[in-house]
């Protein structure tokens, strides 16, 4: 059997902006591969052309060895995408858009009816199902959502953002759905800016950033890559770039310190990768204070996949989604100051 998924040297543009830039990915069938990358790096572009809905610049895209450019209507047939933002009918109710649903995948009534009882007996919607969507939860829209993608029976069910804006017991519950989908042989595609999804989910994980892949493979490859333990630390609440040059040079000298990583954002911070040994702490707190550097933050833990972000790019993945934010606020700004408003 082939890819479920073939994503080769794909670009997308919109304007001058470059939101997809040379994206290469395979995905293997009935497996969970995440993506993995803070808003704004081009997941949601990724995933609007693998699923026919935006036109790519260049690029080969593949579901199933089906040509998503040439045969867009027939790759439909093989996937369900459930979007980050859900867009429910707050009128109809949840098994009416569920019917719909069946109606426009021209599915016969006797089959669509036991789907519909299944998805509804699935994602525990029983007791909300003949009511109007409009009163339901978000965890509740977002369950009719997933079942809504599922109806059809995809082989292969993309997600964006699934749990965005879910209480910590609904994201629990998908995560489980997703895992049983997994273990029926379905093949699921994720994106998610949240470090722990991805790693409890995802066989395979894709970081992107800025519209470019910077690494991929199984979450503890990945971490491996970096090998050794993280000291995190800040050297003062506030400090000068100086400060952060002289704390990493100094700690570079030390026997156990492979690699020092000044946090491009925050430049009184740093991120020590370290060979594992006890007194490693120790040791970068005396060095510190031989150096009269106070120790503002100290901690040690295993690479995590921020760590494996941090390493390609010089920032985490909270000052990424920092940074889009601060982008997204003064472009609406200027664009309030141009119209008046």
């Amino acid at each position: 059997m082939g890819a479920a998924v073939s994503i080769k040297n794909l670009n997308k543009s919109y304007g001058t902006v470059a939101a997809v830039q040379d994206v290469s990915l395979t995905i293997e069938p009935g497996e969970i591969f995440g993506l993995l990358g803070p808003n704004g790096a081009g997941k949601t572009t990724t995933l609007r052309c693998l699923c026919t809905l935006a036109t790519p610049d260049s690029g080969t895209l593949e579901v199933m060895g089906i040509s998503v450019l040439d045969q867009p209507r027939l790759v439909r047939q093989y996937l369900g995408y459930i979007a980050q933002e859900v867009a429910i009918d707050k009128v109809l109710t949840g098994r009416e858009l569920l019917q719909l649903q069946a109606d426009i995948y021209h599915m016969p009534r006797g089959i669509a009816g036991r789907r519909i009882d299944q998805m509804i007996g699935l994602l525990d919607l029983q007791d909300w199902a003949d009511k109007k969507t409009g009163t339901y939860s978000g965890g509740l829209k977002k369950r009719l959502d997933l079942a809504l993608g599922l109806l059809h029976q995809p082989d292969l069910l993309v997600l964006d953002e699934p749990t965005v804006g879910l209480d910590i017991e609904t994201r629990s519950a998908v995560w489980g759905f997703l895992r049983q989908l997994r273990a029926a042989g379905t093949t699921v595609l994720i994106t998610s800016h949240y470090l722990e999804e991805v790693d409890a989910l995802a066989d395979r994980v894709a970081i992107i950033d800025q519209g470019r892949v910077i690494a991929s493979g199984t979450p503890s490859e990945l971490k491996d890559r970096i090998g050794g333990d993280r000291i995190t630390l800040r050297i003062r609440e506030f400090t000068s770039d100086d400060e952060a040059i002289q704390a990493q040079a100094m700690l570079s000298t030390l026997p156990f310190v492979r690699e020092v990583i000044v946090n491009a954002a925050q430049g009184n911070s740093l991120n020590l990768v370290v060979d594992r040994q006890a007194d490693g702490l120790l040791a970068v707190q005396q060095a510190l204070r031989a150096a009269a550097l106070p120790v503002f933050g100290l901690a040690q833990s295993r690479p995590s996949l921020d760590d494996v972000y941090l390493a390609a790019t010089g920032r985490t993945l909270m000052d990424a989604e920092l940074a889009a934010v601060g982008q997204r606020d003064l472009k609406q700004e200027k664009k309030q100051a141009m119209t008046g408003r």
